[in-house]
């Protein structure tokens, strides 16, 4: 990857909503070269896809997100690859990483209820004939995701500057 590409996915991931018209202003290049650099990190998939970072609290319908951490027994020729796949190919499934530490992966999952998260991990993930254990953590509250701030209740604390 060269700089060029580097800087341009600096910028789309702090805001995809850039055009390659804003983009060739802000790196002093044209809209061609910029548009040909997206394009082709979009067909050799170092950008996957493009997003929006919503903030659920602010949504009028609410939806419950889980963290289950899940243990499973790696299969001889595939290792983790297989019982991932089998795991992310679930809809309830946003995000699948396979982890070091005491549990394989870390599975993000969203729900309409506790009732339905629960039913999904004993139901359907917990059968699996690789699942060894899962550890589920409700998430109550994100204050930062994707490196943007989202916690934005007033803060009245006193500001005091140090001046040296």
């Amino acid at each position: 990857m060269d700089k060029l590409e580097s800087q341009i996915l600096q910028i789309l991931q702090e805001d995809c909503r850039y055009t390659p018209a804003k983009i060739a202003v802000m790196l002093e290049k044209t809209e061609a070269e910029i548009a040909a650099a997206i394009q082709q990190m979009e067909k050799s998939g170092v950008i996957v896809k493009y997003t929006a970072i919503v903030n659920g609290e602010q949504m009028p319908e609410e939806i419950v997100q889980a963290l289950i951490e899940v243990k499973v027994s790696p299969q001889k020729m595939s290792g983790f690859d297989a019982i991932a796949e089998e795991i992310y190919r679930f809809d309830e499934v946003k995000s699948c990483y396979l982890m070091s530490g005491g549990y394989d992966l870390a599975v993000f999952i969203e729900g309409k209820t506790l009732r339905e998260v629960a039913q999904f991990v004993s139901e359907r993930l917990s059968t699996l004939d690789d699942v060894l254990s899962t550890s589920t953590h409700f998430i109550l509250k994100k204050y930062k995701i994707e490196g943007t701030i989202t916690d934005t209740e007033d803060d009245n604390r006193l500001r005091i500057s140090v001046h040296a």
